[in-house]
């Protein structure tokens, strides 16, 4: 059945906009966001179904490009308004965090930094510059690729504190082998970051490894 057969009231986005978003399905969300269906599937339709093959609506936003174009009905373009709509949906958080979120706990953190790495088919080395008051200043990923005392320095990390004007730091990275404990050469990275920093009296508050959706913390584990 089309979606213009349905009763009006049913209709995702008649629902939406007399019931608000939050009265509406993850099917029903999606079917929005899709439009339209494909040939035996309506928009709620393809929506379950896509839902069902890739399980969450998480795993269906990271697909990779192969994977995606493998599902029924999906194809670049709407990989590419997927991918669109995540990067915005971060931008979105990033900027209403920045210069007015204060960092007051651990979960915080952790819910801030999992929602930016989580996901990633590659490993990056990120940065959250924090002022006096563990206010976020600003996000970066400063280095790419696999993360180690070798490939990241020690000069590049204090140079980008000190453009920001720094008090304190976080380090994240991410895992994307799932795997969330600590190797040696993050131990050995931490702490050669950490002795670079205190010479311009810029504290290291954490070291976060972002694994699929754990995290794990250097200062909870007592390694800072």
């Amino acid at each position: 059945m089309q979606l213009t057969q349905l009763p009006k009231h049913t209709r995702p986005r008649e629902k939406l906009l007399s019931d608000g978003p939050s009265a509406l399905s993850d099917a029903e969300l999606l079917a929005i966001f899709l439009r339209t269906g494909v040939k035996g599937m309506n928009a709620i339709e393809l929506a379950d179904s896509l839902l069902s093959q890739r399980q969450s609506l998480q795993s269906l936003f990271n697909t990779s490009l192969e994977d995606f174009l493998a599902l029924k009905g999906m194809g670049e373009a709407k990989y590419a308004l997927f991918q669109a709509v995540l990067e915005l949906c971060k931008r979105y958080l990033k900027e209403g965090c920045e210069r007015a979120f204060k960092f007051e706990s651990p979960a915080q953190v952790h819910n801030y930094l999992s929602f930016q790495l989580k996901g990633l088919e590659h490993e990056v080395f990120m940065v959250l510059y924090l002022d006096s008051q563990n206010q976020l200043i600003k996000d970066e990923v400063l280095f790419r690729g696999t993360i180690n005392a070798a490939s990241v320095y020690p000069r590049e990390v204090v140079k980008a504190a000190l453009k920001h004007n720094a008090a304190a730091i976080i380090f994240a990275h991410n895992h994307p082998s799932g795997v969330c404990e600590p190797s040696q050469a993050d131990k050995v990275l931490t702490e050669k970051l950490q002795k670079a920093l205190a010479l311009m009296d810029i504290k290291v508050l954490d070291h976060v490894i972002v694994a699929g959706n754990r995290c794990i913390s250097f200062a909870d584990r007592g390694l800072l």
